[in-house]
C-alpha cells in the first residue's frame, strides 16, 4: 500500500476542501517529503489519480487578482473517506508494510475514535509479539551469544529487536490515548496544524 495516497487523502480531508498546493505545504511542514515519497511531483499526480478513481471530487475555482490560470480544490467523495479510513486502519495495524505507511497512520490516529484507535493499537501489538516469537522460536539458530550464528544471524536479532521496541512504542502510546491524551475524532474541535503553538517548523 502506497502511503502518497493515505497522506493526500488525510491532507485534504483534513481541510473539507484543498488545492494541491495547499496539500504540498501541509506534507512538507509535517517533513512527509524527508521520510515518504511525497515528493511535489507524486502529490499532483495523486490528486489527479485520485480524482479519476472518484475518491476525490475536483472544483475549478476562479483564479486569483494576480493572474494565472484557475487553481482545482479538491474533496473527498463519500467513497474517498471511507478509503481513507479503510488505508488508516490498515497503516496501524499492519506489521509488514513499509515504514512510511505507519508513520502516516500515526499522523492522521487522531481521525478515529479514541476507543476505536486504542483497540487497534492493540492488534498492532499482538501482530508484533506473534512475529517476535515466530522469530526466536522457527528462524533464529541455536546459540544466545551475538555473532554465534556468523552474521546473517544478525538479521534475526535485527528482526526480533525491531519487533519488541515496536511494540514497547505502541504500548506507550496506547497507555497516553488511554490517558486522554489528544482530541480524538468525536471530542471536540481541534487545530488543523500539528505542531504545538510557538514551536518552530524542524524542517523549514
Amino acid at each position: 500500500m502506497s502511503a502518497i495516497r493515505l497522506l493526500v487523502l488525510g491532507a485534504v480531508r483534513q481541510h473539507g476542501r484543498a488545492h494541491g498546493y495547499m496539500v504540498r505545504n501541509d506534507l512538507e511542514y509535517w517533513g512527509a517529503d524527508r521520510w515518504s515519497n511525497a515528493k511535489p511531483g507524486s502529490i499532483y499526480h495523486a490528486l489527479k489519480q485520485l480524482a479519476k478513481q472518484g475518491l476525490l471530487r475536483a472544483h475549478d475555482i476562479a483564479p486569483s487578482t494576480a493572474g494565472g490560470p484557475p487553481r482545482t480544490e479538491y474533496e473527498l467523495t463519500p467513497e474517498g473517506d471511507a478509503e481513507y479510513l479503510r488505508m488508516l486502519r490498515h497503516a496501524l495495524t499492519a506489521v509488514d508494510e513499509k515504514p512510511d505507511l505507519l508513520t502516516s497512520g500515526v499522523g492522521f490516529l487522531v481521525d478515529l475514535p479514541r476507543a476505536e484507535a486504542v483497540a487497534l493499537l492493540k492488534q498492532r501489538v499482538e501482530a508484533l509479539d506473534a512475529w517476535r516469537e515466530e522469530v526466536a522460536a522457527h528462524w533464529t539458530p541455536p546459540g544466545d551469544t551475538p555473532g554465534e550464528q556468523g552474521h546473517i544471524g544478525e538479521i534475526m536479532g535485527l528482526w526480533v529487536h525491531t519487533a519488541a521496541a515496536g511494540a514497547e512504542w505502541t504500548r506507550g502510546l496506547i497507555a497516553r490515548l488511554e490517558a486522554g491524551a489528544y482530541t480524538m475524532a468525536g471530542e471536540g474541535e481541534r487545530e488543523v496544524t500539528v505542531l504545538p503553538e510557538d514551536t518552530s517548523d524542524p524542517f523549514a
